[in-house]
């Protein structure tokens, strides 16, 4: 068996991002071959990856990419256990490297990504213990992208035509805020009105009780009127002028609004309720894995 050397442990340590302890270990298993630990490690991660695959991993970061000539642009999410690690370094540079490939391997979907970070994943959660998983991504092309990330838990990417960075910054920070649910009237669909009519005769029952069928036709008209400039983008009114409306702050620039994403972390994710005593137990415990 080989000697197990202070330099060929420091050397797995660098290769792997494990504890010394874990690497020694890993190389008295091994007989000193340090290719063999290495293969032996990352099986272990592999093995605890998917331990915690059933975890819900409802926190992370949201990351964006962007073109320097502002034509072509990304955005991912990436999940984890707790927020706590979401502010991690080794969590921050999975999500880096991760935007990075999505970025240069011009990826549309996150299948192929989830596919390409599947090993660098299974080394994260072996390392610090938590479910962390890519969930989604969306690569945006047009005349000029413009993004916006508030902190590391709402990202969005704006596609103008015409226009400038400023101005498509301006109105991601707007859909940051103000989080419309569609990009103008004409695309919130007959299901949506429907039932946003639904909601308010019902919520308003009292009120509409005994009034004649025009009266109540006008109220609910008015509601679904308001309904559709609280939903979409270009009705809304600009966050930083509500005097003007979003769709017409870009005419007034030159430039109309194609299309926008916005991510939040966590959105439409079920989350388990943990008080704050339980995640730091959690969190002790993952240390001692």
């Amino acid at each position: 068996m080989a000697e197990i050397t202070a330099a060929l442990v420091k050397e797995l340590r660098e290769r792997t991002g494990q504890g010394m302890m874990d690497c020694k270990k890993a190389l008295t298993a091994a007989g000193g071959d340090i290719e063999k630990a290495i293969d032996d490690m990352r099986a272990a991660g592999a093995i605890k990856a998917a331990k915690k695959a059933g975890n819900i991993a409802a926190e992370g970061s949201i990351a964006v990419k962007v073109a320097d000539d502002n034509k072509r642009a990304v955005i991912i999410e990436v999940n984890s256990q707790t927020d706590f690690l979401a502010l991690q370094d080794d969590f921050k540079n999975f999500v880096s490297s991760s935007v990075e490939k999505a970025f240069a391997e011009k990826m549309t979907d996150a299948a192929p990504l989830i596919a390409a970070q599947e090993s660098n994943r299974e080394a994260l959660v072996a390392k610090v213990g938590e479910n962390v998983n890519i969930r989604r991504l969306t690569s945006v092309e047009a005349d000029l992208v413009g993004s916006y990330l508030h902190g590391h838990r709402i990202g969005v990417l704006v596609a103008l035509k015409g226009g400038s960075v400023e101005l498509a910054k301006e109105i991601a920070m707007h859909v940051a805020a103000s989080n419309p649910q569609f990009l103008n009237p004409s695309q919130v669909s007959e299901e949506a009105v429907a039932k946003e009519k639904e909601i308010f005769l019902a919520l308003n029952e009292d009120k509409i009780k005994g009034k004649p069928a025009e009266i109540v036709e006008k109220m609910v008209a008015g509601r679904i009127s308001k309904f559709l400039a609280e939903a979409s983008l270009v009705e809304q009114a600009f966050v930083k002028d509500p005097e003007i409306k979003v769709g017409d702050l870009a005419k007034k620039a030159g430039a109309e609004i194609v299309s926008f994403v916005r991510y939040e972390v966590g959105e439409g994710i079920e989350r388990a309720e943990v008080d704050f005593a339980a995640e730091v137990a959690a969190q002790v415990a993952a240390t001692k894995q």
